[in-house]
């Protein structure tokens, strides 16, 4: 939810005494726009549904008239000063995709909840805002149906390139935004006018083609929609696609050639952990509840929960080729939970033999009491007889 605060008397808003109050609170960048953006975004938010390119993110589709425009969300704004913070990484994301005994989370995700980072510098510099000029404020931080990419771009803070995401001339794909609604009137900044030009390269190294058209996402076959959105199984033919990739997918961003103009985080913000940087699958396929919920603590990760964690961690020893994982494959064949069996009896499939495998499938199938996994049981064995 939005944190609101108000205070009746307004005054006029101070730009530049704003901009130097937002980079003093650790902002990179900020930038204003009119809550009043024009009818284009929630245009294309329009066609991003009917297409059915949400998956099943319901919530796009219940939350879509608020989402299409800022004064739907909120009447009274007026303004809207939006705030980007740099996650620049120090290593290539890209670098242990190959590395097929460790999981890849992406950068986002590898410190700090970036939420509580943002809405708390945000909620600090809304006080002041209400304390220096009055007026009504609303702060917001990915968790509201607010575009925030589309403001982004209006308040000059970069444009959204091919892959649909924001890119900066100065931070190139990393960028968190946050906003904060307001009911003063401020002038705002000028539009970027950036350019992908003729390149695709975002586009050209999805490995699930989640790219219809430039400027276009298909969120249903985007590796951090399936690995972090869905709350079912993932399709079985996009799990060979998504290789080691265990929370989200950076490809698309790192792979920006507007990176190589981009600042490295400089402050101490959301420094990774190192222990989710690239860590073992050996170690990650272990984890219960509590021992997920411990090693995840404080970040974006832990709102996944264990269960569809290991699935995609399963999904990853899959895709390894490595025969060693089948102890661990082979011991949640029978977990509590039918999203983390299918996981595992497809990971069996790619990895066992087949003897071993019908072994296995003749000793659990008519144990099995879920539908999808016995499905699964059934379909795994004629992949695994066909790899043989």
């Amino acid at each position: 939810m939005p944190t609101s605060t108000s205070n009746p008397s307004q005054g006029s808003v101070n730009r530049a005494e704003l901009r130097a109050a937002a980079l003093a609170e650790g902002f990179d960048t900020v930038g204003f726009a009119p809550a009043e953006f024009g009818a284009q975004p929630g245009k294309y938010l329009e066609d991003f549904i009917a297409a059915g390119r949400y998956g099943d993110m319901d919530w796009i589709v219940e939350k879509a008239a608020r989402r299409q425009h800022p004064q739907a969300l909120w009447p009274d704004a007026k303004s809207v000063i939006m705030l980007g913070l740099n996650y620049g990484p120090e290593i290539d994301p890209l670098a242990y995709l190959e590395e097929s005994d460790r999981g890849v989370i992406s950068v986002y995700a590898q410190g700090r909840d970036y939420h509580d980072v943002v809405k708390k510098k945000l909620k600090r510099l809304a006080r002041g805002i209400v304390r220096d000029y009055g007026g009504d404020v609303k702060v917001f931080v990915d968790t509201a149906p607010v575009m925030e990419k589309p403001l982004a771009a209006k308040a000059g803070l970069g444009w959204q390139g091919k892959h649909t995401n924001l890119l900066s001339r100065e931070f190139g794909s990393w960028l968190f935004l946050g906003c904060i609604f307001t009911t003063h009137e401020i002038a705002p900044d000028v539009a970027v006018e950036g350019s992908c030009g003729s390149c695709t390269a975002c586009l050209d190294i999805c490995p699930t083609n989640a790219f219809p058209a430039p400027y276009q996402l298909d969120a249903r076959r985007c590796i951090s929609y399936l690995t972090i959105e869905t709350k079912a199984h993932i399709e079985r033919e996009m799990r060979p696609l998504i290789g080691n990739r265990i929370y989200g997918c950076d490809d698309c961003l790192a792979v920006c050639p507007w990176n190589k103009y981009a600042k490295r985080a400089s402050e101490l913000k959301l420094h990774p952990r190192p222990e989710l940087i690239a860590p073992l699958l050996a170690d990650l396929v272990k984890l219960d509840d509590t021992a997920f919920r411990t090693l995840f603590s404080g970040s974006p990760v832990k709102r996944l929960g264990r269960n569809r964690f290991v699935r995609n961690v399963l999904i990853a020893i899959g895709n390894s080729g490595r025969p060693e994982f089948l102890d661990a494959v082979t011991s949640l064949l029978t977990d509590e939970s039918p999203i983390v069996r299918v996981a595992a009896v497809w990971a069996l499939g790619r990895l066992a033999i087949p003897e071993v495998y019908s072994e296995t499938f003749d000793k659990l199938v008519g144990q099995e009491t879920d539908a999808e996994v016995r499905t699964e049981w059934t379909l795994s064995k004629r992949n695994n007889n066909e790899q043989a």
